[in-house]
């Protein structure tokens, strides 16, 4: 069982918060959070509407076709992402800050832009403006907390998110299947930190506490699953963990639905490092190296490479780009 931390606690026991904040971070990259003030009518909204989304005829769907947005915004259709070079068994809308398109945008800058939203479903867009603002909010609270906790200021990584933050919600919904058992591949997140809202009652994902050895993340009532991204394991050179996690498809006859929000800083950030106290320090283990995953100091060229790498029918049809090996 993961940790399940209180935030409402952290204003009477701020202290005691952060530790917990802290060691949760350390030991698993992953914990449940209760108390972080989201209403239970907002949470019943999101996900009544994604399934009334992914109810739609595909024509409907089909509208705010990915293909269509160079800044890879909008539906997927089943198989319509890769992980590590492999299919993942999963529709999704991906939704990120609406703001114009750069002028001769190069890089990483071809990522900002609009969305695209279904005229079948106008609810959809004002009620994924508003979890994008809540879900903010929190992801920024948590920042703080997790600052002190590490020896620096509570401000240390506001500068990151204050201009254009490049937050980015994915609405995934998984089908049953007799034949394919990869939901999401085995992955770390290339951000800074993930709010996961699951469906009640689901089932299929799981975390690698150690190697090779996968535990299941059942919903916690009430609670968002967060863990942490590889920006902010870069930053604590290693003491917090960015921890891989999967989805295993839902078997045949069932499906599940789930919403990931992440807090990703502007695509011209660079997150910075923390001095950490010596006792942290010394337990700090050091960034994972991938030679094929690299990370890179601005968050902008982690994103480029994540969307290219996920989506190369969108990179080579909108950016001239060949397939990238994953």
């Amino acid at each position: 069982m993961l940790p399940v931390l209180d935030l409402a606690t952290a204003d009477d026991d701020p202290a005691g918060f952060r530790t917990a904040l802290r060691e949760a971070a350390h030991r698993f990259g992953f914990f449940y959070l209760t108390g972080h003030g989201i209403a239970e009518s907002q949470i019943t909204e999101i996900l009544s509407l994604t399934r009334r989304f992914f109810a739609l005829p595909a024509a409907a769907k089909d509208e705010i076709s990915q293909l269509k947005s160079p800044q890879f915004r909008g539906y997927s259709r089943l198989g319509g992402e890769l992980t590590n070079g492999q299919v993942d068994w999963r529709e999704q809308i991906d939704i990120g800050p609406e703001r114009p398109v750069l002028p001769d945008a190069r890089g990483y800058w071809r990522l900002q832009g609009p969305n695209l939203w279904p005229s079948a479903l106008p609810e959809l867009r004002p009620a994924f403006e508003r979890w994008s603002a809540a879900l903010s909010a929190v992801g920024l609270r948590l920042l703080r907390h997790w600052a002190v906790s590490l020896g620096a200021a509570a401000d240390l990584f506001d500068a990151a998110f204050a201009e254009r933050p490049a937050t980015l919600i994915k609405v995934v919904r998984y089908p049953g299947t007799t034949t394919i058992r990869q939901g999401v591949g085995a992955h770390k997140d290339s951000g800074v930190l993930t709010l996961l809202l699951l469906e009640p009652d689901s089932t299929g994902l799981q975390v690698a506490l150690r190697a090779d050895e996968w535990v299941d993340v059942p919903p916690l009532p009430g609670a968002f699953v967060v863990n942490i991204g590889e920006l902010l394991e870069v930053a604590t050179a290693g003491y917090l963990r960015a921890t891989s996690h999967r989805v295993l498809a839902p078997a045949p006859g069932t499906d599940r639905v789930s919403i990931p929000f992440f807090l990703n800083p502007a695509l011209d950030a660079q997150v910075p490092l923390i001095d950490l106290p010596a006792e942290l320090a010394a337990a700090a283990k050091g960034v994972e190296v991938d030679p094929a995953n690299p990370i890179f100091n601005t968050y902008g060229e982690n994103a480029w490479k994540s969307r290219t790498r996920a989506h190369p029918d969108v990179a080579a049809l909108h950016h001239g780009l060949e397939p990238a090996s994953s």
